[in-house]
């Protein structure tokens, strides 16, 4: 039987140093997912990537085989030695490892719970993974359950009414750290979701940045346009450096784009002058050890979640309320993979029985020399009669755990009857196809 299995790392379980060892570009979480799928490892696979987590959601026919081989696979990409990733990794299986994609979705999981930026990055690593053929039914299920849940908590709490995100905070830090931000030069590294976000907290503030890009220059010439301030490309960052007051890293870039060295120099001509770097960038964007220079003020997303458990609180009346919808959303979903479990399983037990009024007829066969023709067709009803009422109960029983909860049930049932063969070849899927994506993205937009 397939199962579900999530496998991943989070703010809560490891630090940024681990996180960004594990997190993976668009096109790596591309090849990643094709590699589990081609070489068997999963039927189906789709890998999600941000700042705040590395997360692959697999269906798998033997779960805790292929809970040992991810983490073997994500030990070596990330150069960490097995008995390290497994104090942080956690491993939900089938209505555990959807609660857990559904509590993410909702932002209920978050470093700041109800941001909304998450559910625009599940839905974005499903579109990837629709698109490239790496999906079936069960994913398709689940992610489209995902976004549901999270639209749901979104329209039907006030868990993200205070609109906060990383760049809200990001921003709020460095205000805590130069005092009034009125007449400072800021410096925003990158032009994606993240540094236009915190572009719009700076414009709130009555602050104008300069943009810092090269790959997506065309879109930070578009955020200046929308929230004020210039443009300049990325081998003009030391001198930009220079006169900075605050830079906020955000790019994706997977190498750092400010070092030690580079930064002491930078310090020099600045003539004593403070500078803060917030990265916000995973793998991080400005050396760990830049940290130690003297002026220079550091804080990774480390120091934002601490900010964070400091600063920010949920109504818990609005997260109970939240996590209510996630159960809801769990326990339909929770049918739907009871159905799928039990569905093929009956129809491999009821042909089991089958073949086997066939096996033993036909051993029989030269055994009833004086018997009639109808003699004959009474045998085999009798046969057939046994092997069916034999079956009934089971079957009755099988399609009473359609409503969720009787996985292991199940499987002791095909480990006993031998049907494990059958049965995956029933379930074997078929994958999503790219046009749904546009279907996906109505369904899942905010109301």
């Amino acid at each position: 039987m397939s199962e579900l299995l999530a496998l991943g790392i989070s703010h809560r379980t490891a630090p940024v140093a681990m996180r960004e060892r594990l997190a993976l570009t668009e096109r790596a979480a591309d090849q990643l997912v094709h590699e589990l799928v081609e070489r068997g490892e999963a039927r189906e696979a789709v890998a999600i990537s941000t700042c705040n987590r590395t997360e692959v959601y697999l269906v798998v026919a033997d779960a805790a085989r292929a809970e040992s081989e991810m983490l073997t696979l994500l030990a070596a990409r990330g150069e960490i030695p097995a008995a390290e990733l497994v104090d942080v990794v956690y491993a939900p299986r089938n209505c555990d490892a959807a609660r857990h994609l559904f509590r993410v979705t909702g932002g209920l999981d978050s470093m700041i719970v109800g941001e909304s930026e998450v559910q625009g990055q599940v839905r974005r690593a499903y579109e990837a993974a629709l698109a490239g053929g790496t999906t079936g039914p069960f994913t398709n299920r689940l992610f489209r359950a995902a976004l549901q849940a999270g639209k749901r908590v979104r329209t039907e709490t006030a868990v993200g009414e205070a609109r906060v995100s990383v760049s809200t905070v990001a921003v709020a830090a460095a205000a805590e750290a130069v005092g009034d931000l009125a007449g400072r030069q800021i410096v925003i590294v990158g032009a994606g979701e993240t540094a236009e976000l915190a572009a719009r907290a700076f414009a709130d503030q009555g602050v104008e940045a300069m943009f810092i890009a090269n790959r997506r220059a065309e879109r930070a010439h578009a955020l200046a346009a929308r929230y004020g301030g210039t443009v300049e490309p990325l081998d003009r960052l030391p001198e930009r450096l220079v006169a900075a007051d605050i830079v906020v890293a955000a790019t994706s870039s997977p190498h750092t784009l400010v070092g030690a060295a580079e930064l002491r120099l930078v310090m020099e001509a600045r003539g004593g002058r403070p500078l803060v770097l917030i990265d916000v960038a995973v793998p991080r964007d400005v050396e760990p050890q830049c940290a130690a220079l003297d002026g220079v003020r550091l804080l990774d997303m480390d120091d934002l979640q601490a900010v964070v458990s400091r600063n920010i609180e949920v109504r818990e009346s609005e997260r109970e309320r939240a996590e209510a919808i996630v159960e809801a959303e769990i326990d339909r979903f929770s049918s739907w993979l009871g159905q799928q479990g039990a569905t093929p399983t009956i129809a491999a037990l009821r042909s089991h029985g089958a073949t086997i009024v066939e096996q033993v007829l036909e051993e029989n066969a030269g055994r009833w020399e004086s018997a009639s023709q109808r003699d004959l067709a009474r045998i085999e009803a009798v046969a057939r009669a046994v092997a069916q009422r034999l079956l009934h109960e089971p079957t009755i029983r099988m399609r009473g755990l359609e409503h969720g909860g009787g996985h292991g049930r199940l499987e002791v049932l095909r480990e006993l009857f031998g049907l494990d063969e059958a049965v995956d070849a029933a379930e074997r899927p078929s994958a999503g196809a790219p046009a749904e994506v546009r279907e996906l993205r109505r369904r899942s937009a905010p109301s």
